[in-house]
């Protein structure tokens, strides 16, 4: 028998997405961002709230990176969650991690991060109900010691961090269950 929890934001798991962007001053500034998702083969949307400095940087710079955090930088990945760029100068600074300007995009790259997608912005969106930056994935860049033998990102040596919105907590991902788009084909032939 399933009980009440009221209103809860139950959707699991949840991306751990390191937004960053430049300022108009070539600054760089990350954020944490757990409400967002690829929308279509070569967009994704980012749930912000207007005013964030992550989401004037993008409304300056027409432009940003995305990075999935990993299980061995979880630390500064919840660190980009809990300081904000409007209060906290050097919030980048502090975590001695290291940007490199993406050559696709005029956004930083956070090196410590092994797996990046770099973005155009195309829409921001605001209606009563949300606020959303729609981009355009132009590349995406991965370092070599996540990628399987043929060239694509392995998400058992990833470790990507996700979000538990139920206890506010962080698992790492892991252990294959099952092949998508084969687990259920048995059902297509009855």
């Amino acid at each position: 028998m399933k009980k009440d929890l009221g209103l809860v934001q139950a959707v699991y798991p949840m991306p751990v997405l390191m937004v960053a962007a430049y300022d108009e001053n070539e600054k760089v500034n990350v954020m944490n961002v757990a409400w967002g998702q690829i929308c279509d083969e070569d967009k994704i949307i980012l749930f912000i709230g207007e005013g964030k400095r992550t989401w004037l940087n993008i409304q300056a710079s027409k432009a940003f990176t995305v990075a999935l955090a990993d299980e061995a930088h979880v630390d500064v990945a919840d660190f980009f969650g809990i300081a904000s760029g409007n209060r906290m100068t050097d919030k980048f600074e502090r975590t001695g991690y290291h940007a490199v300007k993406s050559d696709k995009v005029h956004a930083p790259i956070i090196e410590e991060f092994p797996v990046v997608m770099e973005c155009e912005l195309l829409e921001f969106l605001h209606t009563d109900y949300v606020d959303g930056i729609v981009g355009k994935i132009v590349n995406v860049k991965a370092e070599e010691a996540v990628l399987d033998e043929k060239g694509k990102v392995d998400v058992q040596k990833l470790h990507a961090l996700m979000f538990d919105q139920f206890r506010n907590g962080y698992y790492a991902t892991g252990e294959k269950v099952a092949q998508a788009w084969n687990a259920g084909a048995g059902l297509m032939k009855k």
